[in-house]
Parts: C-alpha cells; sequence; structure tokens
C-alpha cells in the first residue's frame, strides 16, 4: 500500500515506508537498526533500554527495517518475534550472534548459538547473519581474557571455522552469514580485514562493512568499498571521533572507555564523511541494506530517541532513505 500523504509504501502497522530513497543511484541502499543505536550491547542488562520501549522508539523514530542485535534482547522464539515486530511495521533481516571461531572447545556452542538464531531469524524472513568476534578484552571489565592476536593453529581455525559457519548458515537456512570487524577483536586493521578476505571463502564469508570500527581499526571505510566491493554484503553505519580514537589507540584504552569517553558519534560528526561514503555505497549498483548504529552503551534513557531521528535525517540528506 502507499501512504496518501507522502506517496510513500506504507508498513504493517501504516507508517510511511521511509527506509528506500526511490531515486538513482540511491535506490538499492536500504537503511535501518538495530538495538546498538539505543544503547544495547547486551541481551539483558540493568543500565539498558527496556526492549518494548526501544521498540517503540525505533519505529517512532521513523525506521522500519531491523536488525535484531544481541540474541535474547528481543523475544528468541520466532512467532512471538514475528508478532512484535508486526506490530510495529518492522521487517526483521538479519540476526546477530557473537561465536568463538578459534577454540575447538567452543565449537560446539558456537554451532549451537548460530543456529538457534538462523533457525528463528529464517522463519521470520531475515536474509543475513552477523557474526561479531569475542573481544580479547572483557567489554564490562576491560580485562584481557584473550591474545591480541590469532597466530598459528588459532588462525587456521579461525578461518576453518568462519567457513564452516558460514556454510551451515547458507546451506541450512539459507542465510548469508557477514563478518564484523570489532574494537579488542581479532578482525579490526585494515591488514587483519585483507587477512581474512584472502583465507576465507567468499561464496560462505561475507562482510559487513562498519565503518565506525573500522575508523577505529585505523581504516577507511570509503577506500574499503573501492577496494573489496565484492567482499562487501552488508552495511552498519556510524561515525567515529577521529581525536578520541587517535587517544585510545595512543593510551591502549579498551573499546568501552573509548565509548564512554564519547569516541562514537552523530554524523556529521566524525569520520568518514557519510556524504561520500553513501555516494560510494550507491555507486556499487547492488542491493544493500546499511544499518543505523552508535555505540551509547551505557546512555541516559533520554538520549537515544531524539539522537536516532536526527542520524537518520541527516542520512537522508546524503541521500540514505527519505527523510
Amino acid at each position: 500500500m502507499t501512504s496518501p500523504t507522502t506517496g510513500l509504501p506504507t508498513t504493517a502497522d501504516g507508517r510511511p515506508d521511509r527506509s528506500r530513497n526511490p531515486q538513482a543511484p540511491y535506490d538499492r541502499l536500504t537503511i535501518g537498526v538495530c538495538p546498538d543505536q539505543w544503547g544495547v550491547w547486551f541481551p539483558e542488562d540493568p543500565q539498558q533500554i527496556p526492549w518494548r520501549t526501544a521498540l517503540a522508539e525505533m519505529a517512532e523514530a521513523g525506521f522500519s527495517v531491523m536488525e535484531t542485535g544481541p540474541w535474547g534482547y528481543f523475544p528468541q522464539d520466532a512467532t512471538q518475534l514475528r508478532a512484535v515486530m508486526d506490530e510495529h511495521g518492522f521487517r526483521v533481516v538479519a540476526g546477530t550472534g557473537w561465536g568463538i571461531l578459534h577454540k575447538a572447545e567452543a565449537w560446539a556452542d558456537t554451532e549451537r548459538t548460530f543456529r538457534a538464531i538462523a533457525e528463528a531469524h529464517a522463519a521470520v524472513g531475515a536474509e543475513y547473519i552477523v557474526h561479531l568476534p569475542p573481544l580479547f578484552r572483557d567489554d564490562k571489565t576491560w580485562e584481557f581474557t584473550d591474545d591480541r592476536e590469532l597466530t598459528g593453529e588459532a588462525w587456521e581455525l579461525y578461518v576453518d571455522n568462519a567457513n564452516r559457519l558460514g556454510r551451515i548458515m547458507k546451506d541450512d537456512y539459507g542465510l548469508t552469514m557477514v563478518l564484523h570487524p570489532h574494537g579488542d577483536a581479532h578482525i579490526e586493521t585494515p591488514e587483519q580485514i585483507d587477512r581474512i578476505f584472502a583465507a576465507t571463502d567468499p561464496e560462505y564469508v561475507s562482510f559487513c562493512l562498519d565503518t565506525g570500527h573500522i575508523v577505529y581499526g585505523g581504516g577507511d571505510p570509503i577506500a574499503m568499498v573501492e577496494q573489496y566491493p565484492e567482499r562487501i554484503g552488508y552495511v552498519h553505519i556510524k561515525a567515529f571521533d577521529p581525536e578520541i580514537t587517535r587517544r585510545a589507540h595512543e593510551e591502549d584504552w579498551p573499546f568501552g572507555k573509548a565509548v564512554a569517553e564519547g569516541a562514537s558519534v552523530r554524523p556529521p560528526a566524525g569520520e568518514p564523511d557519510m556524504r561520500r561514503l553513501v555516494e560510494r555505497l550507491a555507486a556499487m549498483d547492488k542491493d544493500l541494506y546499511v544499518i543505523c548504529e552508535q555505540d551509547l552503551y551505557p546512555c541516559d534513557p533520554s538520549v537515544p530517541l531524539p539522537n536516532a531521528i536526527a542520524t537518520r535525517e541527516y542520512l537522508a540528506d546524503c541521500g540514505l532513505g527519505v527523510k
């Protein structure tokens, strides 16, 4: 259906669907949202906004496409998940999971978790599953829990299990797995990303271009779009402050401290340049979900809604979605 006031398609709950700009060359980009934009990092945490509140505010902010974020934040049962998303006019396009790939003893738990996420999300029509790498520093205590670099057998196992997990997701559930770079993780720097591209099978392992984490890792997401267009299957769009990022690395801050100090910022502040980025994404001329994020954990509950509205409207001015 089409809204009589805006001329836009409508969501399941009757709102105008502002997720896609109908004008070329931006008409193959679809903006969405995930709980990270509402300060959510964990399935449960007393400092986070309750999921029902966040979901209602996400709709109020003008979003209609959802990546569900931490497994267990929203209902895990597919029937319940579909019901609450339909109620608020959301189309689910991706699920997210944390899973250890470089330790043999962790594989069974990783596979079990990802199968559960995949089963629920395939049932509600999702197309992607985002693999978030565990951090080598705890994201609450900031203590080291693993080696900074993967070498030898650990690296080989990481690659083998990435291919293995991607194959399971695709063959058994029809989902494309995208690896996600992350601060304080084993895929962070341009060199680490290039290494994983060279080692993994593109048929089963795609890549989530998280523009904020790439900036945090010392990379240039716009250059990465130009260098690896065939590997980029999905996007998280966000910005990081270059000066705070510089200090974080010079002083070896944990990623959580960098976020607490304000490293993740609302565009047009920070890097990358969003207008140039959206232009380059549009020039790829392929369908892409571009999920709006900002690392805000923990945050005052009054912050996310107006912040997200301003972000979505600015990105629409850049050509991503409709204002």
